[in-house]
């Protein structure tokens, strides 16, 4: 029946005037009790008028004291200590109203004794008695209230913290103070020996192998992990837990940084899912922004392709670092003016530090007057077609932008004196097998020629990295897409891996190689591992708080035009020189003659003008040998080449 009651009227919040009327009630009746209490129980010694013509003084002052504390406006099944000082407060109000009235009335007004003294032994014994009872019952009515919405028919969300800290209190807090959803928090989970074994407001801290174990999870029916730990944890320690969720098919969240909290205060909304792309094999990479800042304050600097994943980031990333100017250039309108807009919110003096150019790089005239206005000092070449498929199916388009659009912005930075030249490449520019790969190795090969002649005073540098997570295009946006829909998700193939790096880090990569360059070096990270995409496919399925192969499938669709198992970073000829950060390194690299080189491109751009794909291509294999393509149409090149 109580339950009933309590259930039915669960979602319902008790007036201010019937909690106020309550407490009066309990502190009158504690009144009597005291009396009783102060005589032993022996009822035929207590003294005629200390009972009930007391009740009216007591009261009073009490109602009194309730007012200024304001302790009645708490709602009582959210009662905390702040509720429980309130209490105190007022009571302590009333014990020294009826107090001093007593010693007036004693010493001053004797024919009121019977309606207002009270003697002193009785006062302390109300006043103890009272808020005990006063705190002791609103406890009693949140614990009564928790434990019967955690057995409704919707069960209240089963959680563990790992975290014992301050972060994971204000965590638990906030769970329990949350009205969209009901949480359960079975037990906090955390490291330190010397925390384990004890307990936070009754919720035990366990370790992480009893966290963990089958036993504990099943008994328990938890469904929930959240992370919250402010301090530095590391990344094969934070995946570690992740993997450990995942395995017992639980949902995995995080609490962030104390610096995104909303005005200092942590919401429910706050704390999100774990996101793949924070599930990196390894520590990220950190780089030394004052040599960054050294090399870009008070310079003017050019960005193509600065709508793009990666060209907006570096953009985003250069204003913080004092430019005089940054010069914006993307071919794609709508992209840029988003952009633009992004960062007139950030950046108040945005219209005097930046200028958003509409230019095609395969612009000769367009460029050169770019230029000529605002004659840039660095140059970060982000601008490209890098989507493999697409670039096997339209090698014109590849050519036009990837080689052709570099060559025109290399000869201009030559032209314009431009201190440096720091040129975007990837991964598949090493052993390409496709034609996006060898065009992107065409333009590291023509920068690093057009930098080795004698009138250049022009740095040109390259940076060669992986797969960026997130950006465009890129696999993972794809499947959470894929995931949204209800599958299936689809791989090329389930034994093709991949390296990985987040689009600030790629960034970071591009700018400290402009910082640290002297002109001709081929920049690649050291990333670690590489990462299987079928097993990344796996991991976001757990993390959507799905199960593969009864909520959502994995269908591998075959390899792609072009495309190969493993990426590399270097080819059988490269070596690498070690540089001042151990994650950084340089390639050792073959580079062509200019002259011979600018032959090669005649009729790389001969062909192109013909728009034949064939003659396109054969021309690119001419340039890079090492160029065999696979599963594409353009094998048979290579078949003629063999057999000649």
């Amino acid at each position: 029946m109580l339950r009933r009651f309590i259930l039915r009227n669960s979602d319902r919040f008790l007036s201010r005037w019937i909690v106020l009327f309550f407490d009066l009630s309990i502190v009158l009746g504690a009144y009597l009790i005291s009396v009783v209490l102060r005589f032993n129980f022996e009822y035929s010694t207590i003294s005629e008028g200390i009972t009930i013509e007391k009740l009216p003084l007591v009261g009073m002052a009490y109602l009194i004291g309730f007012a200024f504390s304001r302790s009645h406006i708490g709602v009582i099944r959210h009662t905390g200590i702040s509720d429980a000082l309130n209490i105190f407060k007022g009571t302590s109000i009333a014990v020294v109203l009826i107090g001093s009235i007593s010693s007036v009335v004693l010493y001053g007004f004797p024919d009121y004794l019977k309606f207002f003294y009270v003697p002193n032994s009785i006062i302390l014994i109300h006043f103890l008695l009272s808020v005990v009872v006063l705190i002791g019952t609103r406890f009693m009515v949140k614990l009564l209230y928790n434990r019967f919405q955690s057995s409704r028919e919707f069960k209240a969300t089963r959680v563990m913290i790992y975290g014992a800290g301050a972060s994971g209190i204000i965590t638990k807090n906030t769970l329990q103070h949350d009205t969209s959803r009901e949480y359960e928090i079975v037990n906090f989970v955390d490291d330190n020996p010397s925390k384990i074994g004890k307990s936070i407001e009754g919720i035990p801290i366990i370790s992480n192998d009893k966290a963990f174990s089958v036993g504990h999870l099943t008994k328990h029916k938890l469904s929930e992990v959240i992370i919250s730990i402010q301090s530095a944890l590391p990344t094969i320690k934070r995946n570690e837990i992740v993997d450990q969720c995942l395995q017992q098919n639980l949902q995995v969240k995080v609490v962030p940084p104390v610096t995104n909290w909303i005005q200092g205060e942590l919401s429910a909304k706050q704390i999100k899912s774990v996101r793949i792309e924070d599930l990196l094999e390894r520590e990220p990479i950190v780089l030394d922004s004052e040599n960054v800042k050294r090399e870009l304050y008070g310079k003017r600097v050019l960005v193509t392709g600065a709508a793009g994943s990666i060209g907006s980031e570096i953009v985003r990333q250069c204003m913080h670092y004092g430019p005089e100017k940054v010069i914006l250039l993307d071919q794609a309108e709508s992209a840029l003016y988003e952009l633009e807009l992004e960062l007139k919110s950030k950046f108040k003096n945005f219209h005097d530090k930046a200028n958003c150019v509409i230019g095609d790089v395969r612009d000769y005239s367009r460029m050169r007057r770019i230029f000529d206005v605002f004659r840039p000092d660095i140059v970060f070449h982000a601008a490209a077609y890098k989507h493999v498929p697409l670039m096997e199916d339209n090698p014109y388009e590849a050519v036009g932008v990837n080689v052709l659009g570099t060559k025109n912005i290399a000869d201009l930075a030559v032209e314009f004196n431009s201190e440096k030249f720091v040129m975007v490449s990837t991964d598949k520019a090493v052993n390409p097998t496709n034609v996006m790969g060898a065009t992107k190795r065409t333009a590291e090969l023509y920068t690093q020629s057009l930098g080795q002649q004698r009138n250049c005073n022009t740095q040109f540098i390259t940076t060669r990295f992986g797969n960026v997570l997130g950006s465009n295009g890129s696999v993972i946006p794809v499947f959470r897409k894929q995931i949204a829909k209800g599958g299936p998700i689809t791989v090329t193939h389930r034994d093709i891996t991949r390296f990985f790096m987040t689009i600030p880090e790629a960034c970071n990569l591009v700018l400290e190689a402009g910082s640290m360059g002297k002109g001709g070096e081929i920049f690649v990270f050291d990333m670690g591992e590489s990462v299987k995409i079928y097993d990344l496919a796996k991991k976001m399925v757990k993390l959507s708080g799905l199960e593969l192969g009864r909520d959502i499938e994995i269908v591998e669709v075959g390899l792609r035009p072009g495309e190969k198992l493993y990426e590399e970073l270097l080819t059988g000829k490269e070596n690498t020189l070690a540089t001042h950060h151990k994650k950084i390194l340089i390639a050792e690299t073959q580079t062509l003659q200019y002259s011979q080189l600018l032959m090669a491109l005649d009729r790389l751009e001969t062909a192109h003008r013909s728009n034949d794909n064939l003659d396109l291509v054969a021309s690119l294999k001419s340039i890079v040998p090492e160029y065999i393509s696979r599963n594409s149409i353009f094998e048979s090149l290579d078949l003629q080449t063999s057999v000649q």
